[in-house]
């Protein structure tokens, strides 16, 4: 298989990438809906969405996930009024056939931007910081740190250079996946290059922003950013299932993770990754049903003040058709939310105010397909579904 070109090394999908080799073929396995399995195959509970229905999901999610060749798939879509659908279908391991399950832990990737800068916005709440407070306020040599501040950062509109796209950090971590970063080490990377534009004049996204954040919330705070994310969002939310790792570790269970993001370019089990090098940009941990009730809490500010919340969601566009973003936080075709992708997994989470549906996309893949994550690809068949007024992640014109 040919050596990947670089592309949104480690980041959230919300860029176009080049296009990547398929994953190996992976068996069918047949689609598994919670609590409906003993209805028989005509029929789901009243909670549902109801055969029909039910039946075009099926087959549209197993269409992309055999297109794109993905290992496994899960779904979680709820809409008041309408019912309910839950999904997993496809195999968690490539290798003994094991089947996916709704109720598997797995890495959310850039996700944890939506916990990293809910923390940061309880500060503000707290009135121990300002959104227009410079980075230079807590943390020195930052380039430019004068002029760029907190919101430019949870805004991605702060000019810093991604460390992920440097060449010596992506050599560095694919030759040795297992080592430990440190903050300070992943942002040096990024620091060795010129900053790409002037404070809030454009949109990049970076996870050199949010790695700052994480320090500025522990230098505010006097506690590791994990602790801080724990005591003062992850609890308050009720996320009994969500974790933010200290190394590799992975709570049992979960699904198998698979990536070409290599230094061969040949397809990897990354399961047992490191993710350290992304800390409060990438590394978290959750589940389906967590994620289903944080869609809800991130996008209507439950654990803020109504004016926090509203300057979260003023969103700004990105120079993508259909999606802008706020701080930590995005709008595409209506949904609010955020994505994640880290070598081996992505998800979605996203939430539609105008119909009070969430919709969760797990899977154990980031090999995108055709240019296009994979996440987005199944988060689209579902809503051009089940929202046709509101597609999440329209496609991006030719350029």
């Amino acid at each position: 298989m040919r050596r990947t070109p670089s592309r949104r090394l480690f980041a959230a999908a919300l860029l176009v990438a080049s296009v990547l080799a398929p994953t190996a073929a992976t068996p069918a396995i047949a689609s598994h809906a919670v609590g409906c399995d003993r209805y028989g195959p005509d029929r789901c509970p009243s909670d549902g969405l109801g055969p029909e229905l039910t039946a075009r999901l099926d087959k549209a999610i197993e269409d992309v996930r055999r297109q794109a060749d993905i290992p496994g798939v899960v779904v979680g879509l709820w809409m008041p009024g309408k019912g309910n659908y839950v999904r997993a279908t496809g195999v968690a391991d490539t290798t003994t056939g094991r089947p996916m399950s709704t109720d598997f832990f797995t890495r959310i990737g850039s996700e944890t931007k939506t916990f990293t800068v809910t923390a940061l916005l309880k500060l503000v709440d707290d009135h121990r910081v300002r959104l227009d407070d410079p980075i230079s306020t807590y943390i020195r040599g930052v380039p430019n740190g004068r002029r760029i501040t907190l919101r430019h950062l949870a805004e991605m509109r702060s000019g810093l250079f991604p460390y992920t796209s440097d060449p010596d950090f992506e050599h560095d971590l694919l030759s040795d996946p297992s080592r430990t970063f440190t903050p300070h080490e992943v942002l040096a990377y990024g620091y060795k290059h010129k900053n790409t534009f002037a404070p809030g004049t454009q949109f990049q996204y970076s996870n050199s922003n949010l790695v700052l954040l994480g320090l500025v919330i522990e230098k505010v705070s006097g506690l590791r950013a994990a602790d801080f994310i724990e005591k003062r969002v992850v609890r308050p939310a009720h996320l009994d299932h969500t974790l933010f790792p200290k190394g590799p570790e992975f709570p049992k269970p979960h699904a198998r993770g698979y990536t070409n993001q290599t230094l061969s370019g040949d397809i990897e089990d990354s399961t047992d990754w490191n993710p350290s090098w992304a800390w409060t940009a990438g590394a978290m941990i959750s589940n389906l049903q967590d994620l289903r009730r944080w869609a809800k809490i991130v996008a209507t500010g439950t654990l803020l003040t109504p004016e926090t919340q509203k300057q979260r969601l003023k969103t700004l566009p990105t120079g993508y058709p259909g999606t802008s973003y706020g701080l930590g936080i995005f709008k595409s075709g209506g949904w609010t939310g955020h994505n994640g992708s880290i070598p081996g997994y992505e998800s979605v989470t996203v939430y539609l105010p105008s119909q009070k549906a969430t919709l969760v996309v797990l899977l154990n893949t980031d090999i995108t397909y055709q240019g296009q994550e994979p996440t987005s690809l199944v988060a689209r068949a579902i809503t051009q579904i089940v929202t046709p007024r509101n597609v999440y992640d329209r496609p991006v014109p030719p350029r």
